[in-house]
């Protein structure tokens, strides 16, 4: 592609683009603050789609089919709708510091971070799945991750409160329900696997409410107040389903913003 690997922008930018899912996660890996300090740092490149893989076909959720982990075949198409979210995930963090680059050091150091811990769980749930007889690309998946990044684009206090706060805080609600079918299934790698995700994920919901605070702060604005007037202005995904109360709480979310998501569940 002709990107400078020897600047971050260039090689987040080279991670960015690349469709191979192995080399992504390869790259990505790879990539730490220390590059920041560059000469000729890349200009920046509007990126409107991710490099993927041909495969998986992307299809809407209502049209994915819902297995039951008791087969094999509906573990591995758990495996990969997991899979699939961690690959979409290594895009967003690398998209978060390709995009915003008016961000402080500590801002790009904190989602370099969370890129490379995304790429750790995706090849994790990659190789799992490759024992069960499948790979990344055999069922279907969709694309709501990248969407909300699309929508989230031109403003950093957007992206901070709609991306990590609601579908990545999400999967902190969601992992514990998913481990125990894996668990019931006798799928002691998978549990394994979703115990170092969900450690990780606390972390990256951590950095999310973090910078979301300090973009507030910056413009003066009260998060709470402006939390909920992005979540209509955006037409952001409706809460659902238990929270995770001592994940939440972990991952920076307080008392008062708690109660105002379970008053928005529907």
């Amino acid at each position: 592609m002709g990107t400078d690997l020897k600047s971050l922008h260039g090689a987040v930018l080279t991670a960015l683009q690349e469709t191979d899912p192995l080399r992504k996660a390869a790259l990505a890996r790879g990539i730490y603050p220390d590059l920041l300090a560059d000469a000729e740092p890349v200009p920046y490149m509007r990126v409107t789609c991710p490099g993927r893989p041909e495969r998986p076909q992307l299809v809407p959720p209502a049209e994915l089919v819902q297995r039951k982990v008791s087969s094999k075949e509906g573990r591995a198409a758990l495996l990969h709708a997991i899979a699939h979210i961690e690959f979409n995930a290594i895009n967003l963090a690398l998209d978060a510091v390709h995009r915003f680059r008016d961000m402080p050091a500590d801002y790009v150091a904190d989602w370099l971070q969370v890129a490379r811990e995304e790429a750790l769980h995706f090849s994790l749930l990659r190789e799992h799945l490759r024992t069960l007889g499948y790979d990344y690309g055999d069922f279907p998946a969709h694309d709501g991750l990248w969407d909300m990044a699309v929508k989230t684009a031109d403003d950093v206090l957007v992206r901070m409160a709609l991306v990590p706060r609601i579908l990545e805080a999400r999967g902190l609600d969601a992992t514990p329900p998913i481990r125990g079918k894996f668990a019931g299934a006798g799928d002691k790698r998978a549990c394994e696997i979703l115990d170092i995700i969900l450690r990780d994920e606390i972390g990256h919901v951590q950095i999310g409410n973090r910078w979301f605070h300090w973009c507030c702060a910056q413009r003066g604005l009260e998060p709470v107040a402006t939390f909920v007037q992005l979540l209509r202005d955006y037409d952001a995904p409706a809460f659902r389903g238990a929270l995770n109360y001592p994940a939440r709480l972990e991952a920076g979310f307080t008392d008062d913003e708690l109660a105002l998501i379970e008053s928005l569940k529907i």
